[in-house]
């Protein structure tokens, strides 16, 4: 706050016997500042630890040091099914790898949505792969593995919300690959087939 000092009584008559008063001198407090000032900074304190970022977990695939590279890496083309992101939030998807040309594998057109989506496609693939292992036909170990390839027409959007399909159907093993010319070709072909565009 801002004080006057008005400790002088001089007169306010200017005459040949009148002495000149003091000049009053302002004193600015600075008292309340200080407490503005540790609000302003409680307030900024608050605030950084309440908003922390927000992370996508993801866990590293474990080595172990006794299993060669290539059998640990190894999926059985059972229990993987491909998905092919492409324009206009178009998903493609095949059961296995494809990795041979020679045989291209069944595509198959969904979206993301609620019935007959892509997250019913992850539910029975994980259904299929729990049968398998009851019978005996794989290992306890295997389990529902989806390969995720966005073409370069698809969006980030796309790619999230597949990443979000994994988070929500609990699936442990998935990977983001490069789309290979090959699924470039099934895609093209696919959509020759249907007319799609």
């Amino acid at each position: 706050m801002a004080e006057m000092d008005t400790s002088s009584s001089g007169g306010h008559k200017k005459g040949p016997g009148v002495k000149k008063g003091k000049k009053l001198s302002t004193r600015i407090d600075l008292t309340p500042m200080v407490d503005l000032g540790f609000l302003l900074i409680t307030f900024f304190m608050y605030t950084t630890t309440m908003s922390k970022p927000k992370t996508m977990e993801i866990n590293m695939p474990y080595k172990d040091e006794n299993i060669k590279e290539e059998e640990q890496s190894k999926v059985k083309s059972s229990t993987v099914i491909t998905v092919l992101l492409s324009k206009e939030h178009r998903i493609y998807y095949y059961e296995g790898i494809g990795d041979d040309p020679t045989k291209p594998p069944q595509l198959n057109v969904t979206y993301f949505k609620q019935k007959d989506g892509i997250r019913d496609v992850i539910i029975n693939k994980k259904k299929a792969v729990e049968e398998l292992k009851a019978q005996g036909a794989l290992a306890a170990k295997d389990q529902a593995t989806i390969i995720i390839k966005p073409d370069e027409a698809s969006t980030y959007e796309d790619l999230v919300n597949m990443l979000d399909e994994m988070s929500i159907n609990d699936v442990k093993v998935y990977a983001i690959v490069d789309i290979t010319p090959v699924d470039k070709e099934f895609i093209t072909a696919t959509e020759q087939a249907n007319n799609v565009q």
